[in-house]
């Protein structure tokens, strides 16, 4: 499973931690994430993320 980055904030999805606060559990990956899904620091869209390199 690789990290996601937002480019808008740079913040970091990692799946093995996933995101508590947008209540998505420990190892979920990121395709797996609702299409709504948004980024927990500026509220970027789910398209706005890239692979981390």
């Amino acid at each position: 499973m690789d990290n996601f980055v937002c480019n808008n904030c740079n913040w970091v999805y990692e799946p093995k931690r996933g995101d508590g606060e947008g209540g998505v559990p420990m190892g979920t990956d990121f395709k797996d994430l609702p299409i709504d899904y948004v980024c927990p620091m500026c509220g970027a869209k789910k398209e706005m993320f890239a692979k981390e390199q």
